[in-house]
C-alpha cells in the first residue's frame, strides 16, 4: 500500500457523540500528516494507532475554529511526550502563526508548571511555522511530496488543499471549498479525493439562517462528484458531511455522488480507512 488515508474526525461543527471534529491522518513510507486538528484529534490519533510525537508535519487547510481547536492539544502532547527537543511543523494559510502564538499564549500557565515539576523537561514546545498561498510544495523529503493549491471556501480565505504523493500512489484533501480550478488542479489523476460534502437540500429545510448560510461556501455532494469524474478521480471520499447523516442515510448521500461519478465512493466515519 503506498498511501494510508484515515478519517480521524468526519464531524461538523455541530458537536455529535459519534463524529470528531475535522481531521485526517496521511501515512507514506513511514511519514504522518496530520490535515486539520479539529475536536478530538489526539483521540482518534490514538485510536489509529499514531501519537503527535509522530506526526512529520500538521497540515492546515484553513483556519475556522472546527478545524483548528484541538491544535492546542496536539502541541502540548508533542511536547510532552517527546523523548528530546523536538520540532513540531505546522503548514497553513495565512495567519496560522497567529494562531499557534495564541495556542502558546493560552498554554503558557500549563508550560510553566511542566517545566517546574519535570527535571528532564528543560524545553518549552518548539513550534516551526510555514505560512503557504496558492500553488507550492512545502515538504519533499524521502520520496514523499506534499503539493498546494489554492481552494474557494470565501470569506474565509485564503485557503488551501493538499496532495500527498508517494511513488505512483496519490491522495487529495480539498478541505471546505466549493469546485475550483485549485481542487481540479490538485485532484487530476488522483487515488483518492477527501472532500468536505453538504447536502443542501436538507440544509436549506433547517429553520436558521446561520445554517443556511453554510450552503454557499461548501461543496455539495453532487459537485464533489463531479469534481472527481472530472479530474479522473479512482476514489471519493465524503467526509465532515453537512448537516450530520442520520444513521441510516450513508446509502442515500452516495447515490447522489453515484449519479454523477462511476468510480468508488467511499463513505466516511471516523477511523474510516482507505489505501491507494
Amino acid at each position: 500500500m503506498g498511501i494510508e488515508t484515515t478519517l480521524l474526525g468526519t464531524g461538523n461543527p455541530v458537536p455529535s457523540p459519534e463524529r470528531a471534529g475535522a481531521s485526517t491522518l496521511v501515512r507514506a513510507a513511514g511519514k504522518h500528516f496530520l490535515v486539520d486538528a479539529g475536536r478530538g484529534v489526539t483521540m482518534r490519533l490514538a485510536a489509529a494507532g499514531a501519537l503527535p510525537v509522530m506526526l512529520d508535519a500538521v497540515l492546515l487547510t484553513h483556519l475556522h475554529s472546527d478545524h483548528i481547536c484541538d491544535l492546542n492539544d496536539v502541541i502540548t502532547t508533542h511536547w510532552v511526550m517527546s523523548a528530546q527537543p523536538a520540532t513540531l511543523q505546522v503548514i497553513g494559510p495565512p495567519r496560522t502563526a497567529e494562531v499557534v502564538d495564541a495556542c502558546l499564549a493560552m498554554l503558557a500557565p500549563d508550560i510553566a508548571y511542566r517545566l517546574a515539576h519535570h527535571e528532564d523537561l528543560t524545553w518549552e514546545p518548539r513550534v516551526e511555522v510555514l505560512e503557504i498561498t496558492g500553488a507550492s510544495v512545502p515538504f519533499d523529503r524521502d520520496g514523499v511530496t506534499v503539493r498546494t493549491a489554492a481552494t474557494d471556501h470565501r470569506p474565509v480565505e485564503p485557503t488551501v488543499g493538499y496532495r500527498i504523493e508517494h511513488e505512483d500512489a496519490s491522495v487529495v484533501l480539498a478541505g471546505d471549498t466549493v469546485p475550483c480550478p485549485g481542487v481540479d488542479d490538485l485532484c487530476r489523476g488522483a487515488d483518492v479525493y477527501v472532500q468536505t460534502v453538504l447536502r443542501d437540500d436538507l440544509v436549506r429545510a433547517i429553520p436558521m439562517p446561520r445554517f443556511r448560510d453554510t450552503i454557499d461556501y461548501h461543496s455539495s455532494v453532487e459537485q464533489a462528484a463531479m469534481t472527481a469524474a472530472r479530474s479522473g478521480v479512482g476514489t471519493l471520499v465524503l467526509t465532515h458531511q453537512v448537516p450530520t447523516p442520520a444513521p441510516d442515510a450513508a446509502d442515500e448521500w452516495v447515490a447522489l455522488a453515484a449519479a454523477h461519478f462511476a468510480g468508488r465512493i467511499v463513505w466516511g466515519e471516523d477511523l474510516t480507512v482507505v489505501g491507494c
